[in-house]
């Protein structure tokens, strides 16, 4: 055991300081730090630049140096207390008034540990439970902040521990980085596949067309009184709402359910394997495909459920059309009303107009997106595993565990 203490942050360190507000953006002033440069994970982004005078008074005290710690003191309820370490930048730089510049004593405390230390303190809402709130804006004090107990070994251990998570934290940015190009990959795969719909010379049909030709292959979910929300039960059949299409790929999300007594009156909304789902309420425009080893379920008036004939569309195919075709987006940009598409609705995506692309095309895309998808999957996994273990060293990193 390293005995280590707990001390007030006025006592190891050398200055607190709020920055300046300015309302101007001079193209030749000096970079200042506002709160979109600052990310959630304590992480600094130096792509958007704001810039203030040359001449204002007193600039030079407000300065950054390498080593100091910003932390974000005025913000919305919920993101107040992001904190970041500065490494130094490439011109000189100076922060707003919603933050305060914290510069540790260098005897007692070592920068990226105390940023390090803040940032868990953000994530376990510590700083949202002390501010003061009104409206949309919160506020920690400087003299509350100040007495704050940060565990404090031996300058040596500190910065020991704040390098297991720097590096472990650089592990997890490169997943991050690998799972985007992923991304990307998939979107450049497709585009290559089916962009050029003029030059290849292929029909243009609309989603109607594609859908099964039984009765009610495009369809919403129960409308009124027919599913209410004191119908839903601990168990049973399971309903399908937004939170299962939203990240547009089909995730289980809060678990709802009808009897089977519920369901035998709302059997015709029943979702299968290979439907394509899209959020037609709230998140809208967001897409999923139902997969193979779904239970039975039926899904809410929240989603457009599609039922394809399979000899003409296949679910990957339209998939990945109503999500990253140019056509499909520009439909849904000149048909949806409002600026979250508030006005989806099912006669919208009848008619929205789809290229029909030969089906042994579509199947060499979802044979391609598959090897693609088998990556990704392996890399979320790996990504979670790396999430777990960071957890568990930034907690072990401040309990004398390390």
């Amino acid at each position: 055991m390293n005995n280590w203490k707990s001390l007030p942050l006025s006592e190891v360190l050398q200055e607190a300081r709020p920055g300046f507000a300015c309302g101007e953006d001079p193209a030749d002033g000096v970079f200042q730090f506002r709160m979109n440069n600052l990310t959630t994970d304590g992480q600094l982004d130096f792509s958007k630049k704001r810039r203030v005078p040359k001449d204002i008074r007193n600039l030079g005290t407000f300065f950054l140096k390498p080593g100091d710690v910003l932390f974000n003191a005025t913000n919305s309820p919920d993101l107040v207390g992001k904190s970041a370490y500065f490494p130094g930048h490439s011109e000189p730089a100076v922060f707003s008034n919603h933050f305060l510049r914290l510069r540790p004593n260098k005897d007692k405390l070592d920068g990226q540990y105390l940023a390090r230390w803040l940032t868990l303190q953000f994530q376990r809402r510590v700083f949202k439970n002390l501010c003061r709130q009104w409206v949309n804006q919160a506020t920690v004090g400087r003299d509350l902040l100040l007495s704050l107990q940060v565990p404090t070994p031996s300058l040596p251990i500190q910065r020991r521990n704040a390098e297991i998570l720097g590096k472990t934290d650089a592990l997890r940015a490169k997943r991050r980085t690998t799972l985007a190009k992923l991304d990307t990959l998939f979107r450049s795969i497709f585009l290559d596949l089916f962009e050029d719909v003029v030059g290849r010379k292929w029909p243009m049909t609309t989603i109607a067309d594609v859908a099964d030709p039984t009765e009610g292959a495009i369809r919403t979910g129960p409308f009124g009184s027919q599913l209410l929300h004191s119908e839903f039960i601990s168990s049973g059949i399971r309903v399908l709402g937004i939170d299962n299409v939203v990240s547009n790929e089909f995730r289980w999300g809060e678990p709802r359910f009808i009897s089977e007594a519920k369901y035998r009156e709302l059997k015709r909304y029943t979702v299968r394997p290979g439907d394509v789902l899209i959020t037609i309420m709230g998140t809208c425009g967001r897409c999923a495909i139902v997969p193979n080893n779904i239970p039975v379920a039926i899904n809410t008036k929240h989603l457009c459920c599609i039922t394809l004939d399979q000899r003409k569309c296949l679910p990957g195919f339209l998939h990945a059309y109503f999500l990253q075709h140019p056509i499909a987006q520009r439909y849904l940009e000149q048909s949806a009303k409002g600026a979250i598409m508030s006005g989806l609705n099912m006669g919208i995506i009848k008619a929205m107009p789809v290229p029909l692309p030969p089906i042994e095309l579509q199947r060499i895309f979802i044979e391609r997106l598959g090897l693609v998808e088998s990556t990704r999957t392996r890399y979320l996994d790996s990504q979670a595993e790396m999430n777990e273990l960071f957890s568990s060293l930034q907690h072990r990193a401040f309990q004398e565990e390390l």
